[in-house]
């Protein structure tokens, strides 16, 4: 699939790229796609899409607000897959999810929907084990990538397994707290734990949760495929919108290679 193959190209390019998180129905549907092409413009390379959902225990209080308000908009999955079309059109587009709503809405069903959409691959961020070869499939029958978070706990046959469960890419939190953290990074025990995942996998690796700052993008960068920020944006776009371009492009101004490598020196 030609949005699958974008997205390989793209993580395995020389320069780390960047991520930008967007949860559907935050704005009416005209607004998000503003946002949508202004944000690709000002240096987002990739897009992840959040699906709404009421019991978000990963995320922080950021961007759970902001799924409360997609969801008091209603009509929710078909916003989302309407905000995937947009998204995909501008820049490889993978969309973040927790199990429930796929379990409800059918996981092969989803799948469809969301690569008719125009995804290059849905993450399930708590996706249970027992669930996991039947998910694979299911992307895999869409035609599309199904990366893996993979907690920072995670070591031996157990992070094996995960890795070996993944395409697309292996999703490495910056910070064990939830979404929203703004405290020190510990770069050294990243660092770490991005080796093992290159040695369990061929994949390329992503990092996000806790990259508050372009100084701390510019930390990880080193170290991974792509930085993914969430939170910076979503508070930004809840509160200032206007701001958004241009905190983006901080960010995607820290990536380039002189400055991760001024930053790390």
């Amino acid at each position: 699939m030609a949005t699958a193959d974008s997205l390989h190209s793209l993580l395995t390019q020389p320069r780390c790229a960047l991520g930008v998180f967007v949860p559907a129905g935050l704005h009416p549907p005209h607004v998000e796609r503003l946002h949508l092409d202004q944000i690709a413009r000002a240096g987002a390379s990739l897009f992840e899409v959040g699906l709404a959902h009421h019991d978000a225990g990963l995320d922080g209080p950021v961007i759970k607000a902001a799924y409360r308000r997609a969801l008091r908009r209603g009509n929710l999955l078909d916003h989302t897959l309407r905000t995937v079309e947009h998204a995909a059109g501008l820049r490889p587009t993978v969309v973040m999810t927790y199990w429930e709503p796929v379990s409800r809405h059918g996981p092969e069903h989803l799948a469809r929907l969301f690569a008719v959409a125009g995804a290059a691959g849905v993450m399930v961020v708590d996706l249970p084990d027992h669930q996991a070869a039947r998910w694979q499939a299911a992307a895999k029958d869409a035609g599309l990538h199904a990366p893996r978070l993979v907690p920072r706990h995670s070591t031996g046959t157990d992070l094996a397994r995960v890795a070996a469960e993944a395409s697309g890419w292996l999703y490495a939190p910056a910070s064990t707290a939830p979404t929203g953290y703004n405290g020190p990074l510990d770069i050294s025990a990243l660092a770490d734990f991005t080796e093992h995942l290159r040695a369990a996998s061929p994949l390329p690796v992503v990092s996000g949760v806790g990259i508050s700052t372009p100084a701390l993008a510019a930390r990880v960068a080193p170290l991974v495929d792509a930085v993914v920020i969430g939170t910076p944006i979503v508070r930004t776009l809840t509160t200032d919108p206007d701001q958004a371009p241009a905190l983006t492009a901080a960010f995607a101004q820290a990536l380039t290679p002189s400055t991760f490598t001024e930053t790390r020196a």
